[in-house]
C-alpha cells in the first residue's frame, strides 16, 4: 500500500463504519436494506455526524472572523506604510509587521478555512470508498468496514435512476440521463450554497473601508474560485459524494446564518 494509501486507510474504515451502521439502523426500523434511499440517508447521517461534532470549531473560526475584522484598520496602516516600496527587503518587513498583527490578535486569514480543511480526509475517504464499491462489488470482497455483501447492495442502489456509484465522467449503470440530471441539480445547490456562505464569511470578516486590501482580494477570489472548482469537479464525484458534499455545503450556510 502506497503512503496515501496507508495515511488515508483509517478514514475510510471510519467513513464506512459510520454509513454501515446508520444503515443498519435505518434498516432495523423497517427501510429496504437495498433502498438507495437508506444508503444516501447513511450519507447524510455521516455529514450530520461530522459537522456535528466540528460545531465547536465553527464556533471558533467566527470568534477568529470577528478578530479580522477587528484587525483591518491595522493592517490599512500597514498598507499605507508601506505603499510605493517594492524593493525586497520592504516585502520582508511588511510580511513580519504582518504576521505580527495576525498574532497578537490571535487569528489569521485561513481561520476561515478550517472547518473545511478538517472535512477534506473525510471527503477523500468517502470519495474513496464510493469509487472502490463496483469493484468490490465485482471482485467479491469488501471495502473498510463494508461487507461483500453491502457493497454489491450500494453498487445496484440508486434514487430517481441514478446509482449512487454512478458518476457523469466516468459512468456507470442506471441510466445516464438521470444521472446527468441529479449532478446537475446537485452541483447547482452545492455551488449556490458555497457561494452565499462565502460572501457571509467576507462580510463578517472584511469592514467596507477594508474592501480593497490585500485580504479584502484574497476572500474576493475564494468568493469565486471555490464554487467554480466545485462546479468544475463535480462530474468527477459519484453521486453519493456529492450527496456528501451537498449535504455539508448547506449545513455550513445554515450556521453561518444561524449565528450572530
Amino acid at each position: 500500500m502506497d503512503f496515501f494509501g496507508t495515511i488515508m486507510g483509517p478514514f475510510n474504515w471510519l467513513v464506512s463504519a459510520v454509513m454501515v451502521g446508520i444503515h443498519d439502523v435505518l434498516s432495523s426500523m423497517g427501510m429496504p436494506a437495498a433502498s438507495g434511499w437508506t444508503w444516501t440517508l447513511s450519507i447524510i447521517g455521516l455529514v450530520l455526524i461530522i459537522r456535528a461534532a466540528l460545531i465547536p470549531v465553527f464556533l471558533r473560526q467566527v470568534s477568529a472572523q470577528r478578530r479580522m475584522r477587528l484587525l483591518q484598520p491595522d493592517l490599512k496602516r500597514l498598507q499605507d506604510k508601506y505603499k510605493g516600496k517594492t524593493d525586497q527587503l520592504s516585502r520582508q518587513a511588511m510580511a513580519q509587521e504582518q504576521m505580527a498583527l495576525y498574532k497578537e490578535h490571535g487569528t489569521n486569514p485561513l481561520s476561515a478555512c478550517l472547518p473545511m480543511l478538517i472535512q477534506v480526509p473525510f471527503f477523500f475517504a468517502l470519495f474513496q470508498v464510493l469509487s472502490g464499491i463496483p469493484a468490490a462489488a465485482r471482485e467479491a470482497h469488501g471495502i473498510g468496514a463494508m461487507t461483500h455483501e453491502q457493497a454489491v447492495q450500494f453498487d445496484e442502489s440508486s434514487i430517481f435512476g441514478a446509482p449512487l456509484s454512478a458518476s457523469v465522467l466516468h459512468g456507470g449503470a442506471g441510466d445516464p440521463a438521470a444521472v446527468l440530471v441529479l449532478t446537475i441539480v446537485m452541483i447547482l445547490a452545492m455551488t449556490a450554497a458555497q457561494f452565499i456562505t462565502q460572501r457571509r464569511i467576507v462580510a463578517r470578516s472584511v469592514p467596507d473601508e477594508a474592501a480593497d486590501n490585500p485580504l479584502a482580494r484574497q476572500q474576493k477570489v475564494i468568493l469565486y474560485a471555490l464554487p467554480l472548482i466545485f462546479g468544475v469537479g463535480g462530474v468527477l464525484f459519484p453521486i453519493g459524494v456529492l450527496i456528501y458534499w451537498t449535504t455539508t455545503n448547506l449545513w455550513t450556510m445554515a450556521q453561518q446564518f444561524a449565528v450572530k
